[in-house]
């Protein structure tokens, strides 16, 4: 009971908790190396260098991690004060994060694009859109313009996690076409492509499944002249979860 207590005490001082990414280096360089290694590269502990922590979807849960630890791997860190938890947490996001560069595009005119040309029809940004797709409201922060081009050009090159596409084959020959949102050794359900709804299946209704692993959702955008390739790069590359 004391320990759910203390989760929600700290959940409640560290919301407005500003985070010092300075401060947050030299805690966690003398004090989260020896496990996570120099820069979050990983050793005993995991890399941390990438914009998503499976452990720490989020800014509050990752500071919770940090305080609390992950039992029995991670000790926690009940030494560090709610400024200091916010302040490594700071830090290790930014070891995720990519860097702003320089881009031929214009994000405004890309902004434009990214309406007419149907991509919110898919793409969630800041709550507005449909979540078909993977949300892009922090896009920019994740991933660089050479990938972002790529996934326009090429979807098939480069698959997000967790969209794998399926046809399912019912007993009566009816073809149902959309992304594992769920999956069990009795079920399946899928997210609709053509409108995102969803449908549960029992498998042992279906006659087959059809996995396509190198198959996207997304149409491939090639035929876009480049300039308004670059611009939608521009556009995609300055969405890093500020709600702007």
């Amino acid at each position: 009971m004391w320990q759910l207590l203390v989760v929600a005490a700290f959940a409640q001082s560290a919301h407005d908790a500003v985070a010092d990414v300075a401060l947050g280096k030299r805690i966690f360089d003398s004090q989260c190396t020896v496990c996570h290694g120099q820069g979050g590269t990983g050793g005993r502990g995991p890399a941390l260098t990438k914009p998503l922590l499976p452990k720490a979807p989020d800014d509050g849960a990752l500071r919770k991690v940090i305080a609390m630890g992950l039992p029995p791997e991670m000790p926690g860190s009940w030494q560090l004060s709610v400024r200091e938890v916010a302040s490594v947490a700071g830090y290790v996001r930014s070891l995720g994060s990519v860097k702003p560069e320089p881009l031929p595009g214009d994000a405004g005119r890309g902004f434009a694009l990214f309406k007419t040309t149907g991509c919110s029809g898919c793409h969630l940004v800041n709550g507005v859109g449909t979540a078909v797709g993977p949300d892009l409201s922090a896009i920019g922060a994740r991933r660089n313009a050479a990938f972002l081009k790529r996934a326009m050009v090429e979807p098939s090159k480069d698959l997000p996690d967790g969209y794998l596409l399926v046809n399912l084959i019912t007993a009566e020959g009816k073809v149902a076409r959309g992304v594992v949102a769920a999956e069990d050794p009795f079920s399946i359900q899928i997210r609709y492509v053509s409108n995102g709804n969803y449908e549960s299946f029992r498998k042992s209704g279906l006659k087959e499944i059809q996995r396509q692993p190198g198959e996207s959702t997304m149409p491939a955008y090639g035929n876009l002249p480049a300039g308004q390739v670059d611009d939608l790069v521009a556009y995609l590359a300055s969405l890093r979860g500020d709600s702007k």
